[in-house]
């Protein structure tokens, strides 16, 4: 069942903070890890998770791999992401993962070049 494989994906809290982030646009694991502030071996084994599940596809660019959603997601993921996209109102963590997405659009450079995210010099976000 779709919906078994979709909330398998949404029971945990580190997939979820992954998915409101890739709904802003396709993303390295070093932004993730930037803006996530976790291990890249964890934020690694989550993406892999729900690249396995469907959700999210990955692309290899030189040495760095560039996640995004899966397009066009499926009825039921879609109805799902926008429940997500609801729920950062009123979710203090995935609200300030954005606003970190957003100051790390300005600043980081790893050299991945992912679309929409400027290369700058700076490589952590200040806490």
């Amino acid at each position: 069942m779709e919906l078994l494989r979709i909330y398998d994906c949404l029971c945990d809290a580190t997939r979820l903070r992954l998915l409101n982030l890739l709904a802003a646009g396709p993303l390295c694991v070093c932004h993730l890890e930037a803006v996530l502030r976790l291990p890249q071996a964890k934020i690694s084994r989550h993406l892999s998770y729900l690249r396995r599940k469907g959700l999210v596809v990955s692309e290899q660019v030189g040495n760095w791999r560039i996640y995004t959603l899966v397009t066009p997601p499926p009825p039921a993921l879609a109805a799902n992401l926008a429940c997500l996209q609801d729920a950062r109102a009123t979710e203090p963590v995935l609200q300030r993962d954005r606003e970190r997405l957003d100051q790390l659009a300005a600043k980081v450079d790893c050299g991945c070049a992912t679309p929409g995210v400027p290369r700058r010099k700076v490589l952590r976000l200040a806490h």
